[in-house]
């Protein structure tokens, strides 16, 4: 049976984190607040997480385009090639925000993903997903939860998404209400930036 935690983004508690980033480290599933839709993540490292979510999404592992959500930039040079200081003035402008951007991947990503060149890296302006990173010490691996109908696409409300999601998943944490626009992705792994889908992030300031 799935848990369902009560965490405030203003001011995350810190023992609530603790007992998401505990189901983390056994290779459990979350879903979890961003600044943009609620999103079900694993720990990068839990081969057998990775999979239970491919399986969730009806997808082969090696080719889910997931996202990997970081604390902060520190993390970059984990998984992603050297970028050079354009780039990296980007992303420093930009994040935390509601972006996802496609980056070079380098010779670290973990084994599931090797086949892959590039990455989708997010830091979301969410206290709650923050500490969850900060607090386990590596990236989550993350996808959006899409409803199934067309016209909503996305769940906003977290007891509606642990009333559908409770068999599935190990925990969902009540963030608030979620937003219903998706990131802005943009692929920086070019010359240009590129601007793969229009969301909730500002497009203008590329």
């Amino acid at each position: 049976m799935s848990q369902f935690i009560k965490i405030y983004e203003d001011k995350p508690n810190e023992s609530a984190i603790k007992k998401v980033v505990d189901v983390l480290k056994n290779g459990g599933l979350v879903i979890y607040p961003t600044d943009t839709v609620y999103g079900l993540g694993c720990d990068i490292t839990n081969s057998k997480a990775l999979e239970r979510i491919a399986k969730i999404k009806g997808i082969k592992l090696e080719k889910a385009n997931f996202s990997f959500i970081c604390h902060d930039l520190s993390n970059l040079s984990d998984y992603v090639k050297q970028i050079d200081t354009s780039t990296f003035k980007l992303l420093k402008r930009t994040l935390p925000g509601p972006y996802t951007f496609i980056l070079p991947g380098n010779n670290n990503l973990p084994k599931e993903f090797k086949k892959k060149t590039t990455v989708g890296i997010r830091v979301p302006d969410n206290n709650i997903a923050l500490e969850i990173v900060k607090m386990l010490g590596n990236p989550i691996v993350s996808t959006s939860i899409h409803d199934e109908d067309e016209v909503l696409e996305y769940s906003t409300d977290p007891e509606l998404i642990f009333e559908k999601w409770q068999n599935l998943v190990d925990v969902v944490i009540d963030g608030g209400y979620g937003d219903n626009m998706g990131s802005t992705i943009i692929d920086l792994s070019g010359y240009e930036p590129v601007v793969v889908r229009e969301g909730k992030g500002d497009v203008d300031i590329f």
